[in-house]
């Protein structure tokens, strides 16, 4: 999925600003799909605007400069089907807990430990956020969004689950690693 996409797949869900769209596509719903900063999400949106594909207006604040306000158009929305229907790109997952799991055995165990019970915190806390959000009437009602937030609840619970059953494993290479090694002049 683009930076294009996802912004259509956001607006899709009704009108939103940049900034917004920015906060769904890290924070919210739209976190999972694909990365967007404000460096893309903004040329984006204009091309879009561009294309005829999104509409935006101003809306006044007091004190502060009009913000712009993106609608997806008709067409936006057929571009943005269309754009569904083609093959998708394989899933990318990238994991910084990962780094350290492979290099294991050249940590100290107390890394390990440490990043081991970071990342526990981690799943447990997109635990709560799909848990949360499922449970919410408002903004996740939307049968796809069921059908998604279940697979990443799935998802996080497996990870979770492997997590607390194969850990010590992962401590054990580093504590292996740490013991000093007999020479045969011993």
């Amino acid at each position: 999925m683009s930076v294009r996409s996802l912004c259509l797949a956001i607006l899709s869900f009704g009108d939103a600003t940049g900034y917004e769209i920015r906060k769904e596509s890290t924070d919210g719903r739209f976190s999972y799909f694909e990365d967007a900063s404000f460096g893309s999400i903004y040329p984006a949106l204009a091309r879009l605007e561009s294309e005829g594909l999104v509409t935006v207006r101003e809306e006044p604040q007091a004190g502060k400069p009009a913000r712009k306000v993106y609608s997806i158009t008709e067409a936006g929305r057929t571009e943005f089907i269309s754009s569904l229907c083609e093959p998708q790109a394989k899933d990318t997952f990238k994991s910084p807990f990962l780094l350290i799991a492979l290099n294991a055995a050249q940590l100290p165990p107390d890394v390990i430990r440490r990043a081991l019970e970071r990342r526990k915190a981690q799943v447990q806390e997109e635990l709560r956020l799909l848990t949360e959000c499922s449970q919410q009437k408002e903004g996740c009602s939307h049968p796809g969004s069921s059908w998604t937030q279940n697979y990443g609840i799935a998802c996080m619970n497996f990870t979770l689950a492997y997590l607390e059953e194969h850990g010590e494993a992962l401590i054990k290479i580093a504590e292996d690693a740490a013991k000093p090694v007999a020479t045969a002049a011993e």
